[in-house]
């Protein structure tokens, strides 16, 4: 690489950097971190009463799902030990996925797990940067039949997962790679708070 090249790639990772502060710092000021903590009451409650949290989203949002998962059933912070908790990504094993997707179409890839796994009480979390994936407003649309509380990690405007959810941390960016950075800290931060409502210390 040239002089100029590395130049030029070193501002624009700047850029991204400070873009992605920005917008977090945006997301802090605003409503997120009272969404969040009504959400983390909501799957502590949850948890409490034997209910589990469930998580789905596509490609990088099927990542973030299963990383909030792992966060939970494994620990989110070394000097926090306590219990596992109930979480699971409705991404299930390759052979799942690819039956449900043959025999019954992609749109149905998690409100067919979620039919045999959830319960009245549980949680979903659906993760989407555009809130129009059809897999996740499927399976939020059958949580809600079935009685399982919805919650919303999304972006821009929200799409038609919007309207779908009983609460939704909503980050204001058409990027999909900045609305994947504040999903995966807006997900730590809800484990955490979670912990905070079940009294771990």
């Amino acid at each position: 690489m040239s002089e100029e090249t590395i130049r030029d790639a070193v501002e624009r990772a700047k850029a991204v950097f400070e873009e992605s502060a920005a917008l977090k710092s945006q997301l802090a000021n605003g409503d997120a971190p009272a969404i969040l903590a009504k959400m983390a009451g909501i799957a502590a409650d949850s948890i409490r009463g034997g209910g589990k949290v469930m998580l789905c989203g596509n490609g990088g949002s099927a990542a973030d799902a299963q990383h909030i998962a792992a966060e939970m059933v494994v620990r989110l912070r070394g000097d926090r030990d306590r219990d596992a908790l109930p979480a699971l990504s409705l991404a299930l094993d390759m052979s799942s996925v690819t039956a449900c997707a043959n025999d019954y179409g992609y749109a149905h890839l998690f409100d067919r797990p979620l039919q045999a796994i959830g319960r009245k009480g549980d949680i979903l979390i659906g993760l989407s940067t555009s809130g129009n994936s059809q897999n996740v407003t499927a399976a939020m649309l059958t949580a809600r039949e079935m009685g399982v509380t919805v919650f919303g990690f999304l972006g821009g405007k929200g799409g038609k997962a919007m309207s779908l959810c009983h609460e939704c941390f909503l980050v204001p960016s058409k990027d999909p790679g900045r609305v994947q950075e504040s999903h995966i800290t807006a997900g730590h931060i809800l484990v955490e708070l979670i912990e905070d409502a079940l009294g771990v210390v």
